[in-house]
């Protein structure tokens, strides 16, 4: 015979006369377990949607049919070869109703619903159609596993596993719905609110061989797929128009423009979930909305019928696809506006080319959404909201076909890049209408949420290359630096010096090998460092070659009147080099060099004369200093990391430590670590192992405690008190430094670090 309609109640009685007779279903061994109650991402939205569309259905919506179960019908047994996950969904629904219902004590034919599969899948189905679930039973899972027929093992078993996940989310679902109402609606043998298309196999040749057939052509729905199905009712739920026009671009056109980029799968679905993802996210910002969870409900909420802007959102995504012509059109459209950031060489130096920071960011931001939206490496989008941002500005400049478009382009990415704090979740509605007043107006009146000290900068900028033309090259490249990322508040906009400056910049920070010395030659020249949030901590620059975020942190990020000492600072170091006809790095190390020597002679041993001439002194990472009081001065504290819940070095310690050159195993490596690095009980130390006799500085002198009882002790204290600058206090043996009175405090007219280094080789050589 041929196939016939049934419903999942029906099936067991009402049946065509030639039909087999089917009291029992029966999943055969050659099926795999139930799948629909898996907890990954994917299976949660095609669960969520298919349960959705089930409600809809038996609650007064319109009624669903769901295509054609195959099956072998054997001694009154359907055992399906292609429907048995959605037969167990249903399955699973009419007991829940039932239960809910007080029905199960009638003889259902749905109840004669079993897996063969595994012994226990089998026993679990029997079992859970004997007993009523009660009214205040709580999660059903919760309550089914805690009854006297439910074995612990059977915790193993997938399937049982994936049918109590189904049912705590039909009773998510349906709790609240008028549940005998839902019973009548599932059991109406004239109109059922959910049938489906049985094909018994006899009509079809073996059962196995089928069975082959299907598998080796066929795979479970894929998201795309249950998303385009019901997409397409959405549409045609509010026009039927756009649904027909939808199907017919996305078979075709849009099907034509991703295949160059699939996955190797030969298929596109992934593809298209993910630039639809962009699309509905962006709609949703342009409604002023935020929104988590499943596409396809956030897709209904944009496009249905219940949206008064539906239309316009429909637009705008066929817009989205159709301003590429294809994939060589999108590549081309991209190479033809960006560069990526390339730290071994300068970055492009090509017109109108906006240069891309950030590791392995991709120019062409269509593909990088297509392979990669949606996805995250931990807690981190891979394509991030700066990503959705210049794809939204690129393909809004297409649709509209804005005029100055790459310079249009490049102040965007400068207030992206600027913008860490502002570009966040809840505030991309506000900065995608900032973005349209740059791209659609050329306007930086209006804009609020993106860094405003950016955007001051963006004005002061543009006024700037209005009145200088010619110096425009210089600028560009100077904002494509990966360290300024844009941000030019560090620069005099002076037309005099500006090209020149920007060589030189380029010069001393495009090669990472240059900060060490970059960083004593910036403060031979002056004070250049800013003062952070709290009020004793400083931001310097950094040495180290992975810690371009230093310099940053110290060049960009504010205002210009909060950064006006580090500009002019930065200005001195630029114009020393500009007029220099040495190597970038000799100039670097020689005005270094300069400055201690006439330092030293003038014996005013300052803060910035040890921080000079001691490169470990500038070994902390993070560039970030703690001051005692917020006064730079000799107690400092040098981060490693940018926060105090780390472990940091002492500068001078650190210093005296290195330029004593004494054995490792001697004297501890001076690592220390506290919220409150200056007012502790006990004052930071170096530490002899052997004897754990100390060192430490105060802001006048240099203090020893010998703790050892040894004779050599007693010999080294006799020594030291032979001496004209040592006293003894409080247990220490006190050794003052040499001073001169300054503006603000004593400064020192011996160097520190070389004394305490002798006394500390002294402490060694003596048996401490």
């Amino acid at each position: 015979m041929r196939g016939y309609p049934a419903s999942f109640d029906s099936l067991f009685e009402a049946l065509p006369e030639d039909a087999p007779p089917i009291k029992r279903i029966e999943i055969p061994l050659i099926q795999r377990d139930y799948a629909q109650g898996r907890t990954d991402p994917a299976v949660n939205e095609i669960r969520g949607a298919f349960l959705d569309v089930l409600r809809e259905a038996v609650t007064g919506g319109d009624a669903v049919g769901l295509d054609f179960v195959y099956g072998e019908v054997e001694n009154e047994t359907l055992r399906p070869l292609d429907g048995q996950q959605r037969l167990t969904t249903l399955f699973l629904l009419h007991w829940y109703v039932a239960a809910r219902t007080n029905q199960l004590d009638r003889d259902h034919g749905w109840k004669h619903f079993s897996y063969a599969t595994r012994q226990s899948a089998r026993l679990f189905c029997e079992r859970l159609v004997t007993g009523a679930l009660p009214a205040d039973a709580g999660r059903p899972s919760d309550w089914i596993t805690d009854q006297p027929w439910y074995l612990y093992t059977w915790s193993n078993d997938p399937t049982i596993s994936s049918m109590l996940t189904v049912i705590d989310a039909i009773d998510e679902r349906f709790a609240g719905d008028d549940l005998d109402a839902v019973w009548a609606r599932l059991t109406d043998r004239a109109a059922p609110a959910i049938s489906f298309h049985l094909l018994p196999i006899e009509d079809m040749g073996s059962g196995e061989d089928l069975y082959i057939k299907m598998n080796s052509r066929g795979k479970p729905l894929t998201p795309f797929e249950n998303f385009k199905a019901r997409f397409e009712k959405t549409l045609a739920d509010a026009d039927q128009h756009r649904a027909e026009r939808f199907a017919h671009k996305i078979d075709r056109e849009w099907s034509d423009l991703l295949w160059p980029i699939h996955g190797g799968d030969n298929l596109v679905d992934d593809e298209f979930m993910r630039y639809l993802r962009f699309i509905t996210e962006i709609c949703e910002w342009r409604e002023g909305r935020i929104e988590d969870g499943p596409l396809a409900p956030r897709a209904e909420g944009l496009f249905g019928a219940g949206n008064e802007s539906a239309g316009v959102h429909f637009e705008f995504l066929c817009s989205c696809f159709g301003v590429w012509e294809s994939t060589d059109h999108a590549q081309a459209t991209f190479q033809a506006l960006f560069a990526r950031s390339d730290k071994t060489a300068p970055a492009s130096r090509e017109p109108g080319h906006v240069v891309l920071f950030g590791e392995n960011v991709s120019p062409n931001l269509f593909e990088l959404c297509c392979r990669t939206f949606g996805s995250t490496i931990g807690r981190n989008r891979i394509f991030g909201l700066a990503e959705s941002l210049l794809l939204y500005a690129v393909v809004l400049h297409l649709i509209e076909q804005t005029a100055d478009f790459p310079r249009r382009l490049r102040v965007v990415r400068n207030l992206i890049a600027a913008s860490d704090d502002e570009v966040r979740r809840q505030n991309m509605p506000k900065l995608l209408e900032d973005l349209r007043l740059v791209v659609l107006e050329g306007t930086l009146n209006g804009v609020a949420t993106f860094n405003q000290a950016q955007v001051e900068d963006e004005r002061r900028k543009g006024a700037f290359v209005e009145q200088h033309p010619e110096l425009e090259p210089a600028l560009t490249r100077l904002e494509d630096n990966s360290i300024l990322r844009g941000s030019l508040q560090s620069f005099e906009l002076d037309a005099a010096t500006f090209e020149a400056r920007a060589e030189a910049f380029d010069a001393v920070f495009s090669d990472a090998g240059n900060w060490r010395l970059a960083t004593g030659a910036m403060l031979a020249c002056g004070e250049y460092q800013r003062r952070l949030r709290s009020h004793e901590a400083f931001q310097f620059g950094s040495g180290s070659a992975d810690q371009e975020g230093a310099w940053r942190r110290l060049l960009t990020g504010t205002g210009r009147d909060n950064i006006q000492s580090t500009r002019e600072v930065l200005g001195e170091l630029l114009d020393r080099v500009t007029g220099s006809d040495e190597p970038t790095d000799s100039c670097l190390a020689g005005l270094s060099d300069t400055w201690l020597s006439e330092r030293a002679a003038s014996k005013r041993l300052d803060w910035r004369y040890y921080l000079v001439k001691y490169d470990g002194m500038r070994e902390g990472a993070s560039g970030i200093y703690y001051a005692a009081a917020g006064e730079l001065g000799y107690s400092l504290i040098m981060l490693r990391r940018r926060q105090l819940n780390s472990y940091y070095r002492d500068p001078y310690l650190y210093a005296i430590w290195l330029e004593s050159g004494v054995d490792e195993d001697a004297v501890e490596e001076p690592w220390f670590y506290g919220y409150d690095p200056f007012y502790g009980d006990e004052p930071r130390s170096l530490r002899l192992a052997r004897s754990g006799s100390r060192l430490h500085l105060t802001e006048t002198d240099i203090a020893v405690r010998v703790q050892s009882p040894d004779p050599s002790s007693a010999e080294f204290v006799a020594l030291m008190r032979q001496r004209d600058d040592v006293v003894e206090d409080g247990g220490e043996l006190v050794i003052a430094l040499n001073q001169v009175e300054c503006e603000r405090a004593p400064v020192d007219a011996e160097d520190r670090i070389a004394k305490g280094a002798k006394v500390l080789k002294e402490m060694v050589a003596a048996g401490l």
